[in-house]
């Protein structure tokens, strides 16, 4: 009920979404949304009028029809009578494996060299600078070449491996060292619980995970154990025990086996081929981007304060486990946000791979694909489709990190 003091209740005028603090801000939003969506209506609408007028629409179908060739390097089977959409899949396969492999790799190269900037080692220090600078500044493209030149050039190709009196040799008989890539022993099992090897390999992986669990708990309950009471327990043999019975429980009743690489005519057989675009485009993407996460790492480190070095050091640490204990746990919550666009940059910068043969997403759907079918439009969307995806994923999972590894306040 309103009393006499009480001001007369303003009504609401439009002038207010403009004039109205409390209403401005939404005003503008509402107007750049409305713009935004007539501009892409805009742009569909254009795109669907002059398709029509050339006698084409969007379809999907060509994935269906056989590709007609042949792709060097596949993680699941194919040949050239398989599909574009198998051909396609075998060419995402092949980005997301270099791109985990060079995310690891390029990780270690610039934890270590990031750490070695800060040595006191004036030498190794300054290594590390030049490894930084002459790395980073240099386009990831002609790393690739590089090293894909050296490496055909460099090592002997599959002949030289033949003969009495052979030039090259396998090492321990299982690896071999080609210009045409590296052939190393490929396990499989003889009794796999599945028919389907990769089922048999989830499995294997699964068990990794329970491992993972298990380890993980054992160390909650060493903390627990020792804020209870002051003292540690020793944790070593059951963690090892974790991670290795489920292992060789898992192997011995699949019968784990290995098939090795032989020389067969003109080339090698058998095992596993890492081929050489495959290697070249890894090493390429790691070091260049190592160069960068060196440089995200050794900010992190410096953003945490000396006194926190210095009381660790006090506490009678050596220097390696201040590091581990101490400023690393610290400098993560410095580090992982640019490391994430570290990431994100590896996997699109392996669309590179097309320079040197390697066949991944951009080689095959959006290369040998889109030239023979000729749909440009859909293969285009199906590879920015692929590319936002992996990247949102991406980041995702890494600012899930992020949160576990931040600073929590009382």
């Amino acid at each position: 009920m309103s009393t006499l003091t009480d001001p007369p209740a303003e009504g609401f005028r439009l002038s207010m979404l403009i004039n109205d603090t409390r209403y401005r801000s939404l005003t503008f939003q509402v107007i750049a949304a409305i713009v935004l969506a007539l501009c892409i209506w805009y742009l569909g609408n254009n795109l669907i009028q002059n398709l029509r007028a050339a006698g084409l629409n969007i379809s999907y179908t060509f994935l269906g029809d056989s590709a007609g060739y042949d792709i060097n390097q596949t993680l699941v089977e194919y040949d050239s009578q398989s599909s574009h959409a198998r051909a396609a899949l075998v060419g995402l396969l092949n980005t997301l494996l270099v791109a985990f492999l060079a995310c690891i790799t390029a990780t270690i190269f610039g934890v270590i060299a990031g750490v070695l900037r800060l040595s006191n080692n004036w030498l190794v220090s300054k290594l590390m600078a030049a490894y930084v600078e002459i790395f980073r500044n240099i386009p990831v493209l002609i790393w690739i070449i590089i090293i894909f030149t050296i490496m055909t050039a460099v090592l002997p190709g599959p002949r030289a491996f033949r003969g009495d009196d052979a030039t090259a040799s396998m090492l321990f008989d299982s690896f071999a060292f080609t210009n045409r890539g590296i052939y190393t022993p490929m396990p499989w099992f003889e009794n796999g619980i599945f028919a389907s090897t990769a089922m048999n390999w989830l499995l294997i992986l699964a068990g990794f995970a329970l491992s993972w669990g298990v380890a993980h708990q054992i160390n909650v309950w060493a903390n627990h154990k020792q804020e209870a009471t002051g003292v540690r327990p020793k944790t070593l043999l059951p963690i090892l025990a974790a991670w290795l019975v489920p292992f060789l429980a898992l192997t011995l009743i699949m019968g784990l086996t290995w098939e090795y690489p032989e020389l067969r005519g003109f080339n090698f057989s058998g095992g596993i081929k890492v081929g050489g675009p495959l290697i070249a485009l890894w090493f390429a993407l790691s070091i260049y981007t190592g160069a960068f996460i060196a440089e995200n790492v050794r900010a992190g480190i410096q953003a945490v304060s000396k006194g926190q070095t210095e009381a660790a050091s006090a506490l009678g640490l050596r220097p390696r486990r201040v590091m581990n204990l101490v400023v690393l746990p610290q400098a993560l919550r410095v580090i992982i946000p640019p490391l994430i666009s570290q990431f994100l940059n590896i996997t699109k910068n392996s669309s590179l791979a097309i320079a040197v043969g390697y066949a991944d997403i951009t080689a095959t759907l959006g290369g040998i694909t889109l030239n023979q079918t000729g749909r440009a439009i859909e293969c285009v969307l199906l590879l920015m489709l692929f590319y936002l995806t992996a990247s949102l994923v991406i980041s995702m999972v890494m600012n899930v990190y992020n949160a576990s590894v931040k600073l929590k306040e009382r």
